[in-house]
């Protein structure tokens, strides 16, 4: 590596290492030691090229010098020819070497990744959704990019380069010494000139790239959000284009302001350390000449110091920002082990129980849930706050206690944040109780093994989501072996059929971020086809015509209705009309049930809900919303 290679190297190091100044923690390493496990036999192979690449490169300058001897000396040709063949097959040795120390270090670093990313990505998808709810997405994303690769360079580039610098300055140190301790000490001598300035102007750099980072995170914020249906609509409606323009130019501007000082800085930085490498050259080459002249030294040492030199300042200079290097991975293994360390709320238990055959009933036995605080289910530095909120949730139902027989119709009613919403998360077990029991079949759903739970309970909500794959792919995550028939079946039933026959890719049609290609009206319509091809034995239908027209609405409600035969339900809705067949209706307010009773029966009571049906019923109608046309014609 030359000296100019070693200045810019030196000089990233510092520019990208976090000055974290904290201790080892034993068991961060012994986590690490569990990681790197499985692949310890191609490490140690691994650590043993590094080596031995290593020694082979120290041996070249020797030999060199020894070339030079044998000229100058006269010597015979067979002497010079059979040390210049050496070199060759050692150039030949270090490039396989090299070749097999990459494909060494490629797949321990891949490797590496894959386990990480599979471990966090697994372990984020048992959290509940109230770890969901507070996570800013693109900071869990980039613990399992950013960081996952950050610590995969701890082995693909920390480890070798370590090991590998100390055996190299080990080796050039005691044969330069053995060479000429004059001229190795007077090369020592400039190292200060040479390390100082790479570390100081490394951490100016350090803030510079941090400052551009914090700006491109935020344009990348700036533009997720305003590139996104909602977010461009909100910016159209409310007439801020021009202004989210300049605050996007203003950000990008500081950018390019920072690139030009950091590339100057860079470029000043890297010629003054080509400079000192000359005058360690010149050094070399002068206190190395006059030594020879007086024959205290031979000739063909002083070239061969000349090509030390550079195996002395390298690695030392990678050695002295070998800290940062690494605490960076350190700080990328421990803030992936931080989301590793997170403990779901929701467990499955170790030996589940069985649900019966048949029709499922529903039960409520007072139930009291509060949703958890931010430090059971979250962290604070994917919240980006300083500090998670400790205070419990205040409590949202307050001993709900009811009973849905099999194949029953229950309908729940109330004002918004009443409580409808939470009970149906309770149900599929998004949420557990703090207290009583939700039971499905007589069995407790914390009893139950997810797999169970998923097939027995289906939940439709207001807002059903899609993502941004084919109808096809969407319909196919509840049930993956369905097949042809089976999903326009679901699609006819829930009356979407001719609409996707009528689109030119068919089922094969993407529906954009979201949905946001479909109509709201459409995209509900397709998630109740996702529901009616699981043809769970529990279903939930929280608001799930709130975006249905008047004649949709009525469509589904028949197909529902056909459907659901058979089957427990549990309705939600605003529209009263739409559960006045219900078996049994809820009242909730402030989180407890305040009536209970058949349509019928709760007009005639004369309380909440002949209050709530009054307001709705007797004043002026309001139009039902259209269904707007779809967008993938």
């Amino acid at each position: 590596m030359s000296m100019e290679m070693v200045a810019w190297h030196s000089m990233y190091q510092a520019a990208h290492a976090h000055d974290e100044r904290r201790p080892f923690s034993r068991a961060t390493l012994r986590r690490i030691a569990g990681f790197a496990r499985p692949h310890r036999r191609r490490l140690a192979l691994f650590l043993v090229l590094s080596v031995v690449g290593a020694a082979l490169g120290v041996a070249t300058p020797v030999l060199a010098g020894r070339v030079v001897d044998a000229i100058v000396t006269g010597g015979p040709a067979g002497v010079v020819v059979g040390l210049a063949g050496l070199i060759a097959v050692i150039a030949v040795a270090v490039a396989g070497f090299g070749v097999a120390q990459r494909w060494l270090s490629s797949t321990l670093g891949e490797g590496l990744i894959l386990d990480l990313r599979a471990a966090v990505f697994d372990h984020v998808q048992r959290q509940p959704v109230a770890f969901f709810t507070r996570t800013r997405t693109g900071a869990l994303v980039s613990r399992l990019n950013n960081d996952v690769i950050g610590a995969q360079r701890a082995f693909s580039d920390t480890l070798s380069g370590v090991v590998g610098n100390l055996v190299t300055l080990a080796l050039t140190l005691g044969v330069m010494l053995t060479l000429s301790w004059q001229v190795t000490l007077l090369a020592l001598v400039l190292l200060p000139v040479f390390v100082l300035p790479a570390r100081r102007v490394g951490r100016r750099l350090a803030v510079l790239q941090r400052e551009a980072a914090e700006h491109d995170a935020r344009m990348g914020t700036q533009m997720t959000e305003r590139f996104s249906a909602p977010g461009a609509t909100l910016v159209k409606l409310f007439g801020r284009p021009a202004e989210e323009t300049a605050e996007f130019v203003a950000r990008a501007a500081r950018v390019r302001d920072i690139g030009v000082r950091t590339a100057m800085v860079q470029w000043v930085f890297v010629t003054a350390l080509t400079l000192v490498s000359a005058l360690a050259l010149a050094l070399v080459y002068g206190l190395g000449g006059v030594l020879a002249l007086t024959g205290s030294m031979a000739t063909g040492d002083v070239v061969a110091l000349s090509l030390l030199i550079t195996g002395l300042y390298a690695p030392l200079t990678a050695l002295a920002g070998a800290r940062l290097d690494v605490m960076t991975a350190l700080v990328s293994f421990e803030r992936v082990f931080e989301i590793l360390d997170l403990t779901p709320l929701i467990a499955e238990p170790a030996d589940p129980s069985p649900l019966p055959d048949g029709p499922l009933s529903v039960e409520f036995d007072a139930v009291r849930f509060a949703y958890p605080s931010a430090d059971k289910v979250s962290l604070a530095s994917l919240e980006e706050v300083a500090r998670l909120d400790a205070r419990g949730g205040e409590e949202v139902l307050h001993g709900v206690s009811f009973r849905a027989p099999a194949g029953a119709m229950i309908a729940l009613v109330g004002s918004s944040g009443a409580g409808k919403s939470t009970i149906a998360q309770l149900l599929p077990r998004l949420y557990d109780t703090d207290s009583g029991s939700v039971r499905i079949g007589g069995v407790d759903v914390r009893e139950l093994s997810f797999d169970d739970l998923c097939g027995a309970v289906g939940l439709v909500t207001q807002d059903g989501h899609l993502f941004h794959e084919s109808i096809r792919a969407n319909l196919l995550l509840a049930r993956p072996g369905a097949d042809e028939e089976e999903i326009w079946s679901a699609l006819r039933r829930a009356r979407l059929a001719d609409l996707v026959a009528s689109l030119p890719d068919g089922l094969d049609t993407v529906v954009g971020e979201r949905g946001y290609r479909l109509s709201g009206g459409e995209r509900q319509r397709l998630t109740i086809a996702r529901l009616l091809l699981v043809s769970p034995r529990v279903v939930v239908l929280d608001e799930a015509t709130a975006h249905l027209d008047s004649t949709s609405e009525a469509a589904v409600q028949e197909a529902l209705a056909a459907a659901l035969e058979g089957r427990t339900a549990l309705v939600i809705a605003h529209r009263l009309s739409t559960i006045r067949a219900a078996d049994l209706i809820l009242v909730l307010e402030a989180g407890r049930v305040v009536e209970r009773g058949t349509h019928g029966e709760l007009l005639a009571a004369g309380g909440r809900y002949a209050e709530l049906h009054r307001t709705q019923f007797d004043s002026p109608a309001v139009a039902a919303p259209s269904d707007e046309p779809a967008l993938v014609q």
